[in-house]
């Protein structure tokens, strides 16, 4: 899932909520308001535990409208326990008061999730000791996942420290109406033969809608996000195998870089950042502002809710240029909470492949299990929200050909600095794009250590 736009989320977070996929700005609530620093409330009531659950983006465990409302039913199974989400949908803000708070050993919920873009952090020497080791705690579930999954999760000496819920493949969303005004094909596959192989006849289908394109409508949402989804399929990204930064002489960085900024410079974007405060974003959904968003698994969801049930039937889902995984998330525990032992049987019920099946049925976040991933469940899925838009197909099809780039521990603030700072900048201030690279820079080499 994802979170932030701008992290590797949910995702986003994403989705679906990136980074994730991956996030409007709004202060984190875990357990007790943000500037309070107390533990949270996660002691007993009534004979009752009540666990915290800190989210980011849309992770669909709850019980509202769409999502999969795995609390519930775990409230009815286990009738001693409350369920509690804390949640915000800024993955940076998140994360950010995440480290913080785990810093003080105060104010952190039971069960936290961590996005994809900042496990490699998590599991660093300055964090790990923070959190539970779960494969000690359940070591037959860590096995449950995809190998790349469990490895981004497990630290340097061993201990395993998230277990996964989603990952994030890759594919673009479109809207059927504006792409038909446009003079564009409609059918998903005739729209994924426009861009197949190569992200730079993307920008080529932008040029072709731009002289058609409905008023007011522009092809796609935002440079920052397609900046994403094309860094999302190349091999070399921010950081490499050792965990060392090489944004600055990153090939992958380079291609995703020159094709956003040419996306900015010539009209193809709406000039927004994806999960911004204001909710313009969100209403670019519901007033069918752009035609396309990229869009990992996660995304499905963001576009269900915030383009609303009048533009249910409208978007559909194609293949991307190339295979890709941007997002995807953990659930940690922290080692410090007053219920370990009843988080880590929480976290891993909700990760299970039962559970991930039911959330992506009702979002479309797919599944990090292997019997998940692998279920006809997932396969044969569709969204309700997409119509017969065989989902389940198109991003299985997507997550086999997936080749999970190295992680670093500054790749999801690396991402921020390129995606809000550079990109935005260029988009928004018409910031020529030497300069706005060149602030990049100097914000990595002020606030990150090396």
């Amino acid at each position: 899932m994802r979170t932030s736009g701008n992290s590797r989320g949910r995702t986003h977070r994403t989705a679906l909520a990136t980074a994730a996929g991956v996030a409007a700005a709004a202060l984190l609530a875990t357990g007790c308001s943000a500037s309070d620093d107390t533990d949270s409330d996660s002691g007993s009531a009534g004979g009752k535990i009540t666990l915290h659950v800190g989210t980011f983006g849309t992770f669909g465990f709850d019980n509202g409208k769409g999502s999969a409302k795995l609390y519930a039913a775990y409230e009815k199974s286990h009738p001693n326990i409350k369920i509690v989400e804390d949640h915000t949908t800024d993955g940076q803000k998140y994360w950010d008061t995440l480290k913080l708070r785990m810093s003080r050993n105060s104010g952190l919920a039971d069960v936290q999730a961590i996005e994809v873009g900042y496990i490699a952090e998590a599991t660093g020497p300055t964090m790990a000791s923070k959190w539970e080791d779960l494969g000690k705690a359940d070591k037959a579930h860590v096995s449950d996942f995809l190998d790349f999954k469990t490895k981004q999760a497990t630290t340097a000496d061993g201990k395993t420290i998230g277990f996964g819920t989603d990952i994030g493949p890759m594919a673009v969303c479109y809207n059927k109406a504006l792409f038909k005004e446009a003079g564009l094909p409609t059918d998903r596959e005739a729209v994924a033969k426009l861009w197949q192989g190569d992200w730079s006849k993307f920008l080529d289908t932008a040029a072709d809608y731009k002289k058609k394109a409905p008023k007011g409508t522009v092809f796609t949402d935002s440079a920052g996000g397609l900046f994403n989804a094309v860094l999302s399929s190349q091999p070399e990204q921010f950081s490499d195998s050792s965990g060392k930064l090489i944004y600055d002489t990153s090939a992958g960085i380079k291609t995703a870089w020159d094709l956003a900024v040419k996306a900015a410079q010539e009209g193809y974007t709406a000039k927004l950042r994806q999960f911004d405060e204001k909710g313009t974003w969100a209403a670019g959904f519901k007033n069918s502002k752009f035609a396309t968003v990229a869009c990992p698994s996660w995304m499905l969801g963001q576009i269900q809710s915030q383009a609303g049930d009048s533009n249910k039937g409208k978007w559909d889902v194609a293949l991307p240029p190339q295979n890709g995984n941007w997002g995807g998330s953990f659930l940690g525990v922290p080692a410090s909470g007053k219920h370990v032992k009843e988080a880590t049987e929480l976290a891993a019920w909700l990760t299970s492949a039962a559970q991930q099946e039911k959330v992506f049925t009702a979002l479309g976040n797919i599944p990090s299990t292997k019997d998940g991933l692998a279920s006809d469940t997932v396969k044969n899925a569709k969204v309700d929200f997409y119509g017969d838009t065989p989902v389940g197909q198109i991003y299985s099809k997507i997550a086999e050909g997936i080749q999970p780039a190295p992680i670093g521990a500054n790749d999801g603030q690396v991402k921020t600095f390129l995606t809000d700072n550079g990109i935005l900048d260029i988009e928004q201030r018409g910031t020529d794009p030497k300069k706005a690279w060149d602030n990049v820079k100097k914000l990595v080499d002020d606030k990150i250590e090396q």
